[in-house]
């Protein structure tokens, strides 16, 4: 891609973005992601109403007058993208690629991250670690982070979800809240396993993404179809009613597979049609995490 047309590209994504994070996900995001704990602020003479678990006895000693301790958030968190960048993410049948949803959403919670004074860094990944971008904050970092997701060439096709996960429980030492950001088409049984690993070190969050046409066969005769991660193409008669029923079982049993996978780890996740407005789906998971 021409470095005229990137940051073209970089512009219009930062623009709408970054709106979206200041004006809708502020508060929010805030709510949903709360800081390591409390942190002491300062001290201030007692209140009518004030925790008297809070006094001061030092400070009170010294004035002969009740004083109480105040602590504040510490709010700077860590925030870590694991962005599947195999090649199913050129998939999308309508409007929108996978690929540009998931630049999409990682864009507004990059900004709203850094708009809430935390560090954000991101792993690429496909079947291996194609990428590590180390945490920190500014916008000029967010701005480098959207040049990548829009103009990366991953090395390999494949998915390991697995060996992402491993990375991030080993690169990153602090807790942090991690986004696994795919369409999660990965059925190595290791996945649950080094999934509840990591959200026992870590708060992770799942947010697949898929396109109607992964659902359901469209009733149009012989199709072509070509994997998008091995290259191999194989002939599918849409219009046989029992291939049908196959596939629609098959991703069925995908939902099933991941619904029990995600509430076994504990793990929070929304799933997010490139159809459908994604702001909705992002605004029901920071509410609901933001409630509790």
């Amino acid at each position: 891609m021409e470095t005229s047309e990137l940051l073209k590209k970089v512009r219009q994504i930062e623009i709408k973005t970054r709106g979206l994070s200041r004006n809708i996900f502020a508060g929010e995001y805030h709510s949903a992601f709360k800081g390591r704990g409390m942190a002491f602020s300062e001290v201030r003479e007692y209140q009518f109403g004030d925790d008297i678990r809070s006094i001061d006895w030092n400070v009170t000693a010294r004035y002969n007058h009740p004083y109480v301790k105040i602590f504040e958030e510490e709010r700077e968190l860590t925030v870590m993208l694991i962005i599947d960048v195999s090649g199913s993410r050129e998939f999308g049948s309508v409007e929108k690629l996978k690929k540009n949803i998931i630049t999409e959403i990682s864009a507004v919670l990059s900004f709203s991250a850094i708009q809430n004074n935390d560090k954000i860094g991101v792993i690429f990944f496909s079947e291996k670690i194609e990428k590590f971008i180390p945490p920190k904050k500014g916008r000029s970092h967010i701005l480098r982070i959207i040049r990548e997701l829009i103009d990366f060439t991953p090395e390999k096709k494949g998915t390991d979800i697995t060996e992402a996960l491993r990375y991030l429980t080993n690169a990153i030492k602090k807790r942090c809240t991690a986004f696994v950001i795919s369409d999660f088409i990965d059925d190595k049984p290791e996945i649950e396993q080094s999934l509840s690993i990591a959200n026992n070190k870590h708060d992770v969050v799942a947010l697949r993404i898929y396109d109607k046409r992964e659902q359901e066969l469209p009733t149009i005769g012989m199709l072509k179809l070509k994997d998008a991660e091995t290259g191999e193409y194989t002939y599918v008669d849409s219009s046989s009613r029992k291939i049908r029923k196959a596939y629609s079982d098959w991703w069925n049993s995908q939902n099933e597979r991941l619904a029990n996978m995600f509430t076994k780890c504990g793990v929070d996740n929304i799933s997010i049609n490139t159809q459908e407005d994604y702001v909705k789906s992002l605004m029901a998971l920071f509410k609901k995490r933001g409630v509790r």
